[in-house]
């Protein structure tokens, strides 16, 4: 775990205090502070099945999750562990052991299915632990997988077909592993060896028949294979054959455990180590501790208030949240790069747009990379507005400090010539010539001050400005020069100033084009990100819907392959609608890109008035689109 110190011990998360559901604030302040990617495993299973023995093995402790030694259920609610992950660098585990399900001691179940779907909404490999063999009875204690759908809606909104199916619900869902305990069976099938895995597989096979008692057996079949595509199965020995030591697991030596058990124990382990995937969202979206505890929060406070926890509110929610840190992150990045970059006074104001550049570039990146699901671009208009207007502070900063200090130099400079003209010093002939020469004095002293910054030239023309009435006097006043000569001083001196007021005019200008400039760039560097970022998730859900595609027709041929050629029609609707999904994500049309470069367009003008009117010279810059 990132800056904080590994877990000790385990701690409950979510308290199951009077049948209520409720976090606990202490555990969650320690999940949320973990900002390294997190694999979660999750545990599940009939009270008394041995489930916290095995999560203190994935813990490489003997001790930790209550093992408890009665018929009571010790686990209330969910308990939490948190520790370094042993194989995956920078990856923290989090071990998720839940409360025994069937209790006896309590009055109302539907906390048991509540705590299953939290278990399975927030692990990234969910483990379900039996006893004794996978029979018929050991399939009907899995009737929490069938409430599933009844207990979660993926969509806010059904779609125009008007229903969920079981591959937006894969999206979501982990891996699935089955860990059946004390088991004495041997593994054949048909006089064949077989191994746990085809031993699972086969144990799901539907049975034939529309008897309601038939249907209702195949039922929870149905649901794990269609919410867990990967399935996974152990086989466990019993742990010794001594009774007395069986009831005090956490305190029995290596030596004393049954070899075979204890090899298994190890294999289970390195299968989850080595496969459990860190959490992440549908559309490829890494899950931190951080992110992890506020989908937490959501969805219990969604179970709290009656409301049937909807996964999409719930990503959107965590977005919201994600996408304003996101925001403020990448401003404080850019902030805190300007000011070790920026000099107080920097020679041009292009100087000070190019660091801009560069900090805003590395800005945008860490937004992008914080950000998710900004459909609307609203945060990152935000962070636009955010950076121009503290690109602007430290352009008015620069110019500021540049005008202080230049004037005081210019003070200081000039405070021969000041006290000599109020003394009355250049009223006597020849004190024009006198005066141009001290003038000229100051001007090649204050041309030789370095670092002035971005507004020396404005400081010296209003300066010269300044002293225009003066230097008019003394030029009258000054009786060694004839009238001949004193209209050409007059002329030079307006020339003078006039091709000092254009140079000026000409800066600014410049300067305006600068900005304007370091405006278009921000809009297309801000565009350019976007589309990496839009094409990356493009590409992600792609995927995604290929795997589920996968799954569907491996399932279909499965189906066609028992004789249930009914269910197999009825999956070929989803098959479809994925196959539509995955050619509507490869279609590269151009109008694509084009539509939502254009709906942006006008935000960015609002925001930054000085880009170019027409987008199209902004998105011909970053290439074709999307193709």
């Amino acid at each position: 775990m990132e800056a904080a110190v590994p877990m000790q011990a385990p701690m409950c998360l979510v308290e199951n205090r009077n049948e209520e559901l409720t976090v606990n604030q202490e555990a969650l302040g320690i999940l949320t502070s973990i900002t390294n990617p997190v694999v979660v495993v999750a545990i599940v299973g009939l009270y008394r099945t041995g489930k916290s023995y095995l999560m203190n093995r994935l813990a490489g402790k003997n001790k930790g999750f209550s093992l408890g030694s009665t018929v009571q259920s010790h686990t209330k609610g969910i308990w939490m562990w948190c520790v370094p992950h042993p194989s995956l660098p920078d990856h923290t585990l989090v071990l998720l052991d839940t409360e025994g399900l069937g209790d006896v001691e309590k009055d109302d179940s539907q906390n048991d299915s509540w705590i299953f779907a939290l278990a399975i909404l927030l692990s990234s490999i969910f483990v379900y632990n039996s006893m004794g063999t996978i029979n018929h009875q050991a399939l009907e204690q899995m009737q929490y997988v069938t409430e599933l759908t009844e207990l979660i809606k993926v969509k806010s909104s059904p779609d125009a077909e008007g229903e969920e199916d079981s591959a937006e619900f894969v999206g979501f869902f982990p891996d699935f592993v089955w860990t059946v305990r004390d088991f004495t069976l041997e593994l054949k099938l048909d006089g064949h060896p077989i191994t746990p895995d085809e031993y699972l597989e086969n144990a799901l096979k539907l049975s034939k028949g529309k008897n309601p008692k038939v249907q209702m057996a195949n039922l929870p079949r149905e649901c794990i294979r269609k919410f867990f595509p990967k399935r996974k199965c152990f086989t466990f020995d019993r742990p010794t054959n001594d009774k007395s030591l069986l009831t005090h697991l956490e305190d029995v030596q290596e030596s004393q455990l049954d070899p075979a058990f204890k090899d298994q124990a190890d294999n289970f382990c390195s299968y989850i180590f080595s496969n459990a995937k860190p959490k992440a969202l549908s559309g490829g979206i890494m899950v931190n501790g951080k992110r992890l505890g506020r989908l937490l929060e959501t969805y219990v406070k969604m179970i709290y208030s009656g409301d049937i926890p909807c996964l999409e509110n719930a990503v959107l929610t965590l977005a919201q949240a994600e996408n304003s840190a996101a925001v403020q992150k990448a401003a404080n990045h850019y902030v805190k790069q300007m000011v070790l970059k920026v000099d107080l006074r920097m020679d041009t104001l292009q100087d000070l747009i190019n660091i801009h550049t560069d900090c805003e570039k590395e800005a945008i990146s860490i937004f992008m990379k914080h950000s998710f699901k900004d459909d609307t671009q609203k945060f990152q208009m935000e962070l636009v507005q955010i950076l121009e207007t503290k690109k602007n502070y430290f352009i008015q900063q620069n110019e500021e400090e540049s005008t202080r200090y230049c004037q005081v130099k210019l003070d200081y400079l000039s405070q021969t010539l000041m006290e000599s003209i109020s003394q009355g010093i250049f009223s006597v002939p020849g004190g024009y010539k006198l005066y141009r020469k001290e003038r000229e004095k100051i001007t090649n002293s204050y041309h030789q001050v370095s670092t002035k910054g971005i507004k020396a030239d404005e400081v010296l023309q209003k300066f010269l400005q300044s002293l225009a009435m003066t230097e008019e006097s003394i030029l009258k006043t000054d009786q060694a020069l004839t009238d001949q000569e004193k209209t050409l001083k007059v002329e030079q001196a307006n020339r003078e100033a006039a091709e000092k007021e254009k140079k000026l005019l000409e800066q600014q200008q410049m300067e305006m084009q600068q900005k304007m400039e370091a405006q278009q760039q921000s809009y297309e560097e801000n565009i350019k990100q976007l589309k990496r970022k839009m094409e990356e998730e493009r590409i992600q859900i792609l995927r995604e819907q290929e795997v589920m595609l996968d799954h569907k027709l491996k399932e279909q041929k499965k189906l066609m392959e028992e004789g249930f050629y009914e269910k197999a029609e009825e999956i070929k609707r989803q098959i479809e609608k994925l196959q539509r999904n995955i050619k509507s994500a490869e279609s590269k049309e151009s109008s694509w890109w084009t539509s939502i470069v254009d709906t942006i367009n006008s935000k960015f003008r609002s925001l930054l008035p000085g880009i170019r009117k027409c987008f199209g010279i902004g998105t011909r810059a970053l290439g074709p689109s999307m193709s």
